[in-house]
C-alpha cells in the first residue's frame, strides 16, 4: 500500500514501545509536546461524545512519586508495609521527564456502557502514545503501585463508576528495542466472507 500519510501513521504504531523509566535519560520534555499529546488524546472515539478521559499532568515527576509512595505508606499495615516497594515508588520517576495519570471519568449518559467509557479512554491513551513516539518520546504505561487499589481513586478525587487506567511515564531514552509478535498476525483473524 502506497500513501505517505499511511506509511507516517504505520510507523508511529509499529515503532511504539514500552519503555521503562530506568531506561529513560532524564532529559526534559518540552511542556507543549506533552499539551499536545494530551490534545491527541482529546481525538479519541467514543460513543454519544461523553469524551470520558481525564489527564492529570505531573511535569515534576518527584513530586507524584513522594505522593505515591506516601499513598503506598498510609495504605499498608506494619505487616504489609514493603520499604523496597515504598523505595522503588519514590525513586521511579527519576530519569522521567513527565507523569501523566490517565482515567476514564463516567460520562452522564448511563445508556453507554462503563466498558464502553474505558475502552475511548483506552482509545486516548494509545492515540497520546502514538504522538509520542512520533515525536521519539519514550512512554511507559503503567499500572504498578498503588493505581488500581481504592485508594488511588480517592487519591484523585474520583467516583464510584470511575476507573484509573495507569500512569503514562514519559521521558527520552538513547535505547529503543525492537518490536515483536508471538503469534503471527493470521493466527489472529478470521476472514468471513
Amino acid at each position: 500500500m502506497e500513501n505517505n500519510n499511511f506509511s507516517i501513521v504505520s510507523n508511529a504504531i509499529k515503532n511504539r514501545r514500552s519503555i521503562k523509566p530506568a531506561m529513560m535519560n532524564g532529559n526534559k520534555i518540552p511542556n507543549g509536546h506533552v499539551a499536545a499529546l494530551l490534545e491527541l488524546a482529546d481525538w479519541a472515539p467514543n460513543h454519544g461524545n461523553t469524551q470520558p478521559w481525564q489527564f492529570v499532568v505531573y511535569a515534576d515527576p518527584a513530586k507524584f512519586c513522594a505522593q505515591h509512595a506516601e499513598l503506598y505508606q498510609q495504605s499498608s499495615t506494619p505487616e504489609t508495609f514493603n520499604p523496597t516497594t515504598f523505595n522503588n515508588l519514590t525513586n521511579m520517576g527519576e530519569k522521567v521527564s513527565h507523569i501523566v495519570i490517565a482515567s476514564m471519568k463516567r460520562g452522564d449518559l448511563p445508556k453507554i456502557p462503563a466498558l464502553e467509557e474505558v475502552m475511548a479512554a483506552s482509545a486516548a491513551v494509545q492515540n497520546l502514545l502514538i504522538g509520542a513516539t512520533s515525536l521519539n518520546i519514550a512512554s511507559f504505561w503503567s499500572t504498578g503501585g498503588m493505581t488500581l487499589r481504592p485508594e488511588f481513586k480517592t487519591f484523585l478525587g474520583l467516583g464510584e463508576e470511575d476507573n484509573v487506567l495507569g500512569l503514562l511515564y514519559l521521558g527520552y531514552a538513547d535505547e529503543h528495542p525492537e518490536g515483536k509478535r508471538k503469534v503471527p498476525v493470521e493466527e489472529k483473524i478470521k476472514w468471513v466472507e
